[in-house]
């Protein structure tokens, strides 16, 4: 799939069928702000609204014990192990923390600048790529709520309480970052239990996909590969999700490659030529 794409993210006469509408160079600067600004809103508010307010925290609790036992199956399950591991290196699990807190919306937002600025002909493709694989998220939060590791040994509203059994620690609570779930407005406008897919890094993925053919220096391209790996290390190590969603996001990520390859083949245009862009 990843290799498939990068060829056509590569090739020019990838985009020779699509219509003259600018799947090419995409929309005013302004217009892109809008329509991402708006899908994201929407897709908050479809995201909560399967989310904490509406899901018990034993349903959550079962699914996540659903993961826990195949995990274990198959010899996996080494979650808390990890971050037992790293827990009393206070700086380091503050650095992750931020990373966790930040890289997320900060890399891509990057990305899709960059693109738009530098790379136009690649960008539509890569922006309907993000978005339509964000959007298939909310499939897996809506039929598969799960509770994330941290709130296994959480004692409050949304948690198991189970300290002895799943002593994770609430990293982003307990030792500190920019910010925490366990916050009063967090935990209003949050869905706690949108842990199945992990979409940090379904979106460290895309962008290492967006990136990794456009960048010209080699230390550039590893660091953009090396990213969803350490994507996949701070979303462990802050106990926010467990491997099996790693490999949700991976499933995201996957349709959302296919439901592009369909609709950016099709002949429809999709805006009028006074909104595109000009180049």
């Amino acid at each position: 799939m990843i290799k498939d794409f990068l060829k056509k993210s590569t090739n020019p006469k990838a985009d020779s069928s699509l219509p003259t509408m600018s799947l090419k160079t995409g929309m005013k600067w302004w217009l892109e702000i809008a329509l991402i600004l708006f899908f994201y809103l929407i897709y908050s508010f479809a995201r909560n609204q399967f989310g904490s307010a509406s899901v018990s925290p034993s349903k959550a609790l079962e699914n996540a014990e659903m993961i826990i036992d195949l995990e274990k199956s198959i010899g996996t399950f080494k979650e808390l192990q990890i971050q037992n591991f790293f827990i009393e290196w206070t700086w380091f699990i503050q650095f992750w923390n931020v990373f966790y807190g930040t890289f997320h919306f900060g890399v891509t937002i990057f990305a899709l600048v960059w693109l738009y600025i530098k790379f136009p002909s690649k960008y539509s493709r890569q922006r309907f790529f993000l978005l339509s694989s964000t959007g298939t998220a909310l499939i897996g939060f809506s039929l598969f709520p799960l509770m994330p590791p941290r709130l296994l040994s959480n004692c409050g509203e949304f948690g198991a309480c189970l300290t002895g059994a799943y002593p994770f620690v609430d990293t982003l609570s307990e030792v500190g970052g920019l910010w925490s779930f366990d916050s009063g407005t967090m935990q209003k406008v949050s869905n706690q239990f949108a842990a199945m897919p992990s979409l940090h890094f379904a979106w460290s993925l895309w962008c290492a996909i967006a990136l990794y053919p456009i960048l010209k220096s080699r230390r550039l391209k590893l660091l953009i590969c090396l990213y969803p790996a350490a994507t996949t290390f701070s979303v462990i190590v802050t106990a926010n999700h467990y491997w099996v969603d790693v490999l949700g996001g991976v499933v995201s990520l996957g349709l959302g490659f296919y439901i592009t390859e369909i609709l950016m083949s099709s002949k429809i245009r999709l805006m009028p030529s006074s909104f595109r862009r000009n180049t």
